[in-house]
C-alpha cells in the first residue's frame, strides 16, 4: 500500500477525486482517505502544515495503514536559479535547516544521535518520478536534488544564500524533512516531490499564491502517472 501526503487540501483534493472504494478514518484530526489509485491500494492524506503534523501523519501511515512506501507531494521555495516556478524538484535526500545542535559538536542540520545527517529518498521511486515527470509535464524542467524543511517560510534573499552556502540545497519547504525522518527510522522507502511556487526570495510573498495553482498541477500530474506504473 502506498501513503500519498500532502500538507495542504489543495495539494491532495484532486488525488482523492480520482480514489475508488474509499474508507475515510479519522486519527489525530487527519482523514485519512483509504482505497485505490488506478488499481494500486493507497492511502491519502493531508498532513496540515510544519514538521510536527508531518512526522505525526508519516507515523500513523506507518504503525496504521503498514504502507510499503510513502510519496510527500507538494510545493516548496527555488534555491537555485536554474530551478524555475512551475518546475519540479524530485528529492535525492533531505534534512532539517533549522535543527542545530553545533554546541554539541554536531553539524548544522543533524539531530543529536542520529547516525545520519540528511535522510535519503529511495532510488526506485526517484527513477520512476524523473520518467514519468518527464511524459506527463513535458512544458517543464524536472531536477533531483537535496530538499531543506524547516518551521519558516523562506521569503528572505539573505536567508536563501545561507540555506545555499550550508546545505546545497535545491528548494526549500515546511515538511519533507520530517516525513523522510518518520520513513527512515522504520525502514520504509520515501520520496518527496515539490513543484516550485516561489524563488524563496524577497519576491516569494508575491509569487506564492499567484503560483501556487500551477505547481500543484504539475506535481498532481506527476503523482498520477506514477501511481499506474506501480
Amino acid at each position: 500500500m502506498l501513503g500519498i501526503i500532502g500538507a495542504m487540501d489543495e495539494e491532495v483534493a484532486k488525488i482523492k477525486e480520482q480514489m475508488t472504494d474509499v474508507n475515510v478514518n479519522r486519527i489525530a484530526m487527519m482523514d485519512f482517505f483509504e482505497g485505490s489509485i488506478h488499481g494500486h491500494p493507497a492511502v491519502v492524506v493531508r498532513s496540515g502544515i510544519g514538521k510536527v503534523n508531518a512526522a505525526i501523519c508519516a507515523q500513523i501511515l506507518a504503525v496504521k495503514y503498514n504502507v510499503d512506501a510513502i510519496i510527500n507531494t507538494g510545493i516548496a521555495g527555488s534555491l537555485d536559479s536554474k530551478i524555475n516556478i512551475g518546475d519540479i524538484v524530485i528529492s535525492t535526500d533531505t534534512l532539517e535547516h533549522d535543527m542545530d545542535a553545533v554546541t554539541f559538536g554536531y553539524p548544522l542540520g543533524q539531530i543529536p544521535r542520529m547516525d545520519t545527517l540528511s535522510f535519503t529518498a529511495d532510488e526506485k521511486l526517484r527513477s520512476l518520478a524523473k520518467e514519468v515527470c518527464r511524459e506527463v509535464n513535458p512544458d517543464i524542467s524536472v531536477f533531483e536534488g537535496r530538499i531543506v524543511s524547516g518551521d519558516q517560510f523562506i521569503s528572505d534573499k539573505d536567508k536563501k544564500e545561507w540555506l545555499v552556502s550550508t546545505f546545497k540545497g535545491s528548494c526549500t519547504e515546511m515538511e519533507g524533512a520530517a516525513i523522510g525522518h518518520t520513513a527512515y527510522l522504520n525502514g520504509i522507502p520515501f520520496l518527496i516531490i515539490r513543484a516550485i511556487s516561489d524563488k524563496a526570495d524577497d519576491s516569494a510573498t508575491v509569487d506564492y499564491p499567484t503560483f501556487e495553482a500551477k505547481a500543484i498541477e504539475h506535481s498532481v500530474k506527476l503523482l498520477l502517472g506514477m501511481c499506474e506504473r506501480l
